[in-house]
């Protein structure tokens, strides 16, 4: 990882170009961007509330699943 160097990415404007297109289609080009992303979906988020509102039935068809 550079540390503040010249970088030749930067220099051409890849850096930019992907910068602008993460922030269009609201997905984060990099493999830490997009963990980081659904990381924060998963606690807070609306995954976050589906699975606590879809728990109960999930529970309650285990529990017909085992009577049937």
């Amino acid at each position: 990882m550079n540390r503040g160097g010249f970088s030749w990415k930067r220099f051409i404007g890849i850096s930019r170009v992907k910068s602008n297109i993460s922030r269009q289609i609201g997905i984060p080009l990099t493999r830490s961007g997009r963990e980081r992303k659904i990381g924060r979906m998963v606690s807070k988020g609306c995954f976050g509330n589906l699975v606590l509102m879809a728990l109960p039935w999930l529970l309650l068809l285990g529990v017909l699943m085992a009577l049937g």
